[in-house]
């Protein structure tokens, strides 16, 4: 008998058609039955080991995160929560260019001293690894939900050129087109870039392209953090799509905002590019987060200049008085390319999170209100506060547009993607209730998006992008990798005051059809895995 029957699910299968009632057989960790309705009528009905009574719930495949800053937190915290209780079933890790694979040890202290305010520092992680494979293979060790890794151009950088702000040497190139080779050889399913983080911004166009064949030569994508989501967004963009096309690679854009004040209304031009290059035959998707703020670090609002030679170096400018007077003129006169070219305005700049206890006291106010209480320029505050800190703090930068956030979640080729950050004392709540605001907000409240169309860029098209085979659907022979929710209901529970709150509305969650979250709670299932590229 099979291990599982859903039983009067109203199925929202990840394709975009309509929902329809059925009960859902599951054994051994897929689906292996549907009956419609329609179809049972007078037949009887399946039976198995357990039966769930699903009447008034959505089944739908489970969320993929394309876009998320787990790489540390699926390791120290088994429970992971924040993502199992939204109806997360897979993530994508190796994000903006910076992670922890490929290194070596130079490169691995550098890496979690200058991405800290993301994931800690890791003193709590035995790093166990240096490859891409051996990064996998520790989560194939047992973690919360599913997780598919991107090569990180950055770390790449970082490991074969270092943090130089300089071309690489024709050997260096082949080194970095070895190592991408290698680690999507080994499971990755594509390359990202943070191109407005040092060293991944040093890099060229012409070095770039000649990494982005790679990936497309083993089936692989292009995940870039552009150059600028302010000042000169749609002309990033634009590189983007013709960098990706040049080189024969898919492109998928992270976290696709336009954002400051110069971007305000500007969606539509977005739209309008990536419509052309898609009728043209452009392999293009995008994800995005339905919120305004954006979250990053502190350190990364820093010109380049800065932030040359690595974390060491960029203390050592910063406790320097001249130094750091050129750095405050690009910051608050220039423009710096760390803010995406557009001067700094402190009072759109909150802390969200520090490394040390004993710097609490900034965490939920903008650097403009601590420099208030402290009676000194906001500059001095902020940078007081990396020198105090290590570079860890982590912010808030409320600089979006709600207009934009609602015109790019319609585009056709949109997925949803979190970019949650959790680590830290008061996180953007995205990283709690990125996929339940989607269904409670925008698709209940608002009628952005109706519920099929909402589920589809939730998972089945994010499980295309991804080349899953047999994720991303509620079909026969898929993975049981699965999400019952409440759609009158479902919320995030996340705020800005307490953004570690989980969601109402989802009662159950499988991954590999073992119940992750059951009756609303969490229980010690860790059936997620590894998920590799699927090999061409």
């Amino acid at each position: 008998m099979e291990d599982l029957v859903i039983r009067d699910a109203d199925v929202v299968d990840g394709s975009g058609a309509d929902s329809y009632r059925a009960d859902v057989v599951v054994d051994d960790g897929r689906i292996v039955a549907i009956v419609q309705e329609a179809a049972a009528a007078g037949c009887q009905r399946p039976r198995a080991v357990r039966e769930l009574d699903a009447e008034g719930l959505v089944l739908s495949p489970g969320f993929i995160d394309m876009h998320a800053h787990s790489d540390l937190a699926l390791l120290r915290d088994p429970d992971h929560s924040a993502k199992a209780a939204q109806g997360v079933t897979l993530e994508v890790l190796g994000q903006d260019g910076l992670s922890y694979a490929p290194v070596d040890d130079r490169t691995l202290g550098e890496v979690r001293r200058a991405v800290a305010g993301w994931n800690g520092t890791g003193d709590d992680i035995d790093f166990d690894w240096r490859s891409v494979g051996g990064y996998l293979d520790r989560l194939d060790r047992g973690i919360a939900v599913n997780a598919a890794y991107l090569v990180p151009q950055g770390t790449v950088r970082a490991l074969v050129v270092g943090w130089e702000d300089r071309p690489a040497t024709p050997r260096e190139l082949d080194r970095m087109r070895h190592l991408v080779a290698e680690g999507l050889e080994q499971g990755a399913v594509g390359l990202s870039s943070g191109l407005t983080y040092t060293p991944g911004m040093y890099a060229g166009n012409a070095e770039l392209r000649e990494l982005c064949r790679v990936a497309a030569r083993h089936g692989g994508y292009y995940c870039p953090h552009h150059r600028s989501y302010g000042a000169g967004a749609l002309e990033a963009y634009a590189e983007m799509v013709t960098l990706a096309g040049e080189a024969g690679c898919a492109l998928h854009l992270a976290h696709a905002t336009m954002n400051f004040g110069v971007n305000r209304g500007r969606a539509p031009d977005l739209m309008e590019l990536l419509d052309r290059a898609l009728d043209a035959g452009a392999d293009i998707t995008l994800d995005t987060y339905p919120y305004t703020p954006g979250c990053t670090t502190l350190v990364a609002l820093l010109p380049s200049w800065a932030s040359e030679g690595g974390p060491g170096e960029i203390l050592r400018r910063l406790a320097d008085d001249d130094t750091a007077e050129r750095i405050r003129h690009d910051l608050e006169v220039t423009g710096a390319d760390g803010c995406h070219g557009v001067p700094v305005d402190w009072d759109t700049v909150e802390i969200s999170g520090v490394t040390d206890p004993a710097l609490g006291g900034f965490v939920g106010r903008t650097v403009r209100e601590s420099s208030a209480l402290r009676g000194e320029a906001p500059w001095e505050t902020a940078r007081r506060l990396l020198l105090d800190d290590g570079l860890g703090p982590t912010i808030l930068q409320h600089v979006g547009h709600e207009e934009n956030v609602r015109t790019i979640m319609r585009h056709r080729v949109h997925t949803g993607g979190s970019d949650g950050v959790l680590h830290g004392a008061k996180p953007h709540p995205r990283a709690y209730g990125t996929f339940p605001h989607y269904l409670g907000h925008y698709v209940r409240e608002l009628g952005i998006l109706s519920l099929e169309e909402c589920v589809a860029h939730l998972t089945g098209r994010p499980a295309a992008r991804l080349r899953l085979p047999d994720r991303g659907l509620v079909r026969e022979g898929y993975r049981a990798d699965l999400v019952l929710f409440d759609p009158a209901t479902v919320a995030a529970g996340a705020t800005y005051a307490a953004p570690r709150t989980l969601p109402t509305g989802i009662p159950h969650v499988l991954v590999d059809g073992r119940f992750v979250i059951e009756d609303g709670r969490r229980t010690d299932v860790l059936a997620g895995r590894a998920v590799r590229r699927t090999p061409l």
